[in-house]
C-alpha cells in the first residue's frame, strides 16, 4: 500500500487541469476550465474542471472527483494505479508500506494484464537490440526503414526470436502465470497444454493506451511466405480493446492539441516516420476500419482531422470508407493523396519533413468537396452514376450537425456537380426528415395511463429535509475551515461551531449522516478537515457527495456587475446568516417533526398522566420554537 506521506506529495503536486487536460480539451471560462464530456456524447460542454477546488464535474454524467477519481472513471484505473500514474508523472518517488498477503490477493486481473504485457515488451526490445538474432534481423529491417535508435527506443519497438517458445519460457521462468500469458494472447496452448509464442520471428509493434501503458502489440512478419499473415495483432482481451484504441496517441496528444489537428495514417511505420520527422501529431487505425470511439478519442483534443492515406486507388478509397462517421460527430475532415506508389512512410522519407509539410498544405481537400471531385471523375459522362454520385454526396452532407456548414458544402458542391442548389436542399431536407422520422420511430415510446385503473407507482422524490440536510454538509465541506469572526462569536472555526450546534440533530440520509459523523471524528481526533480532505477521501461515497455539493454548473460572469450594474450579493457577505440560517432551518424542521409525533401520541393516549407528560414536552418544543422561529423571523400560524 501506498503510504499517506507520499498520498500527500501526490496531491499537493497534482495540477488537475494540467492531469485533464491531457484527456480532454479544455478552454478557460472565468475561473473554470470547461470541454466536451469525455464520458457521455454531448454537443454543448457541461463538464467543469476547477482549478482552485482541485475537482472535476460533468453535469451529463453525474461524475465527479479529483485528478484520482477521473483517471479511475477514464481510464479504469485502481486507487493505487492512478495514484501511481500521477507520483510517475510529476517525479515522485512511490512508499509503499509492507503489503500484507491479503493485499497481495487483491491485485486485479487488469493490473495482471498490464503488467504481464509490459515484460513482454522489454523482452521484445531487449531481443531486437541485444541478441545477435535481433540485431542481424529485426534492427537491421528497421534501419533500412530508416527508424532512428532513439525513436526505436521511444515507440518500444522490438523483436520475437524466431523460436517457438523463447518469450513463454522467458515469462515463466519470471514467475508470470500461464492464464494472463493467455488471455493477453502472448502465448497460446497446444492440445497437450505446452505453450508456444504467438509472433516467433517478428518485428514487434507494442500498442500504448492513452496513458502510455503497453496493452497489446502488434507483430510483422519479415519473411516472404505468402501463407504467412503479414501483420498479426493482439486478441481482444480486458486491456486491449483494438476499436477504443489509436496507435501513437500517446505520443501525438500533445501535439495534437498544440497544433489543433491530427494527421490519420493507415499503419504503424506511417505514424512512425511522420512522427520521426518532427510532425508529432500523427495517429493510425491500424488497418482497422475506423470506429465512433476512435473518433472521438480525436475529438476529446482537435476538431480538425487530415486523413493522410496512399496514392493508388485502393488508398483513395480507404480515404472514403467510414468518414461519413467523423462528419456525424462534428469534426472537420481535410484529405490529402500522395503520388501513387507513395504512403506517408515512403514520401516523408523521399522528400524530407519541410517539403512533407507544403505537399500537405498545398494538396488537402475538404472531404466533402474531395469526395465529389473523385466521385464524378469515376462517373464520367455517366447520368445514371452521376446522379447516384449526387444521391451519395447530398447523404454525406446530411450527416453534418452544423446547419451552416452544411448549406456551405450545399453551395459549394452545385457548382462541382452543375446542379441548382435548391434541388440539392430539397433532397438534403428530405434526407434529414426521414432520417428524424426513423429516429422518432426506433424511441420507446411513452406508456400511455389506461382510462379505467391505474397502479400508483411510488416516484422518488428529494425532501425538504434531505435538501437542508445537504446544505448542511456543503456548509460544513466549504467554509468549515474558516474562523468566524461574528458579533458576539469569535475565536472558533466555523465548521467545530457547527458540529456543536447540531449535535442534538439526528441526521436522516444516510450520507450525509456518514459525512457528519466523519467530520466530527476528525475533530475529536484533533485535525480540522478541509475541501480537499474530502475531495480525496478514500471512500466513493463520500467523494461523490463532496463534489456534488460544491459544484454549479453556473458561474456568474466577472462582467456581471458592470454590464447589468445589478450587485448580486454573496453568502460570504453575511456568514452569520447564511450558517446560522441553515442551522436553525433544519432543527425547526426536526422541531416540527417531534411536534407532530407528540400530537398523534395525544390523540391516542387515553391515561391522563401520559397527558400531562406529553403536554409538558408540546409545550417545551413549541418555546424552541418560538426561538427558532424568532430568529429566522417568520411568523407561526399554527
Amino acid at each position: 500500500m501506498i503510504n499517506k506521506t507520499t498520498i500527500d506529495r501526490i496531491f499537493e503536486a497534482t495540477d488537475i487541469v494540467e492531469v485533464i487536460g491531457e484527456f480532454v480539451q479544455l478552454k478557460k471560462r472565468g475561473a473554470n476550465y470547461v470541454g466536451l464530456s469525455p464520458f457521455a456524447n454531448e454537443k454543448t460542454p457541461s463538464f467543469t474542471v476547477s482549478p482552485v477546488k482541485g475537482i472535476f464535474k460533468d453535469f451529463s454524467s453525474g461524475l465527479g472527483g479529483s485528478a484520482v477519481t477521473f483517471l479511475m472513471e477514464h481510464e479504469k484505473f485502481t486507487y493505487p494505479e492512478a495514484l501511481k500514474w500521477l507520483a510517475k508523472k510529476y517525479n515522485i518517488e512511490v512508499e509503499e508500506d509492507k503489503q500484507t498477503p491479503e493485499n497481495i490477493e487483491e491485485d486485479n486481473r487488469r493490473e495482471s494484464l498490464m503488467v504481464v504485457s509490459a515484460f513482454a515488451a522489454k523482452f521484445f526490445q531487449q531481443s531486437l537490440l541485444e541478441t545477435p538474432e535481433g540485431q542481424n534481423i529485426g534492427l537491421s529491417y528497421f534501419k533500412e526503414r530508416g527508424f532512428r535508435e532513439d525513436i526505436i527506443r521511444k515507440f518500444e519497438l522490438g523483436y520475437s526470436p524466431d523460436n517457438w517458445d523463447a518469450f513463454s519460457t522467458a515469462a515463466i521462468k519470471q514467475n508470470y502465470q500461464t492464464e494472463f500469458l493467455l488471455e493477453s494472447g502472448l502465448s497460446v496452448k497446444r492440445d497437450n497444454g505446452t505453450l508456444y509464442d504467438r509472433y516467433r520471428g517478428r518485428v514487434m509493434f507494442p500498442i500504448h493506451s492513452f496513458t502510455g501503458r503497453v496493452v497489446g502489440f502488434g507483430g510483422r512478419t519479415l519473411k516472404n511466405d505468402k501463407s504467412v499473415p503479414k501483420y498479426v495483432n493482439s486478441p481482444e482481451s480486458e486491456i486491449y480493446h483494438k476499436s477504443n484504441l489509436l496507435y501513437g496517441l500517446y505520443f501525438a496528444k500533445k501535439a495534437i492539441r498544440e497544433s489543433d489537428n491530427c494527421y490519420l495514417v493507415e499503419g504503424y511505420a506511417d505514424v512512425i516516420s511522420v512522427h520521426q520527422a518532427g510532425i508529432e501529431n500523427v495517429v493510425a487505425s491500424s488497418g482497422t476500419s475506423l470506429t465512433v470511439e476512435q473518433i472521438r478519442l480525436i475529438g476529446r483534443s482537435t476538431k480538425n482531422i487530415t486523413i493522410l492515406y496512399d496514392g493508388d486507388a485502393a488508398g483513395i478509397k480507404a480515404a472514403l470508407r467510414g468518414l461519413d462517421l467523423i462528419l456525424e460527430e462534428g469534426l472537420n475532415v481535410k484529405v490529402v493523396t500522395f503520388p501513387d506508389g507513395h504512403d506517408p512512410d515512403s514520401f516523408v522519407r523521399k522528400v524530407g519533413t519541410a517539403a512533407f509539410k507544403t505537399y500537405i498544405d498545398q494538396n488537402q481537400k475538404d472531404f466533402i468537396l474531395y469526395k465529389t471531385s473523385t466521385l464524378l471523375s469515376e462517373a464520367k459522362n455517366d447520368p445514371i452514376k452521376k446522379a447516384e454520385v449526387i444521391r451519395e454526396i447530398v447523404e454525406s452532407i446530411a450527416k453534418i450537425p452544423d446547419s451552416i456548414k452544411a448549406s456551405v458544402f450545399v453551395k459549394e458542391c452545385s457548382l462541382l456537380l452543375q446542379m441548382d442548389e435548391r434541388s440539392l436542399l430539397t433532397e438534403l431536407n428530405k434526407m434529414r426528415q426521414a432520417k428524424a422520422k426513423k429516429q422518432d420511430q426506433s424511441s420507446p415510446k411513452p406508456i400511455q395511463p389506461e382510462t379505467e385503473y391505474t397502479e400508483n407507482i411510488p416516484v422518488k422524490t428529494v425532501s425538504a429535509e434531505d435538501t437542508q440536510e445537504k446544505e448542511i454538509v456543503r456548509l460544513l465541506i466549504t467554509y468549515g475551515n474558516k474562523m468566524i469572526d461574528w458579533d458576539g462569536i469569535a475565536n472558533t472555526y466555523i465548521g467545530p461551531f457547527m458540529i456543536s450546534e447540531l449535535s442534538d440533530v439526528e441526521f436522516e440520509n444516510p450520507e450525509s449522516k456518514n459525512l457528519v459523523d466523519i467530520y466530527r471524528q476528525e475533530l475529536e481526533n484533533g485535525r480540522l478537515p478541509d475541501e480537499a480532505f474530502f475531495i480525496h477521501h478514500p471512500d466513493r461515497k463520500v467523494t461523490d457527495l463532496a463534489v456534488s455539493m460544491i459544484s454549479t454548473p453556473y458561474v456568474l460572469s466577472e462582467n456581471w456587475y458592470e454590464k447589468h450594474k445589478i450587485l448580486v450579493s454573496s453568502e460570504e457577505d453575511n456568514m452569520k446568516a447564511t450558517i446560522l440560517g441553515a442551522i436553525f432551518h433544519l432543527k425547526k424542521r426536526k422541531v416540527d417533526q417531534i411536534l407532530e409525533g407528540i400530537r398523534r401520541e395525544l390523540q391516542k393516549t387515553t391515561s391522563n398522566d401520559d397527558i400531562d407528560v406529553l403536554l409538558n414536552q408540546y409545550q417545551h418544543m413549541k418555546k424552541v420554537e418560538k426561538n427558532i422561529s424568532d430568529f429566522l423571523g417568520s411568523v407561526i400560524l399554527k
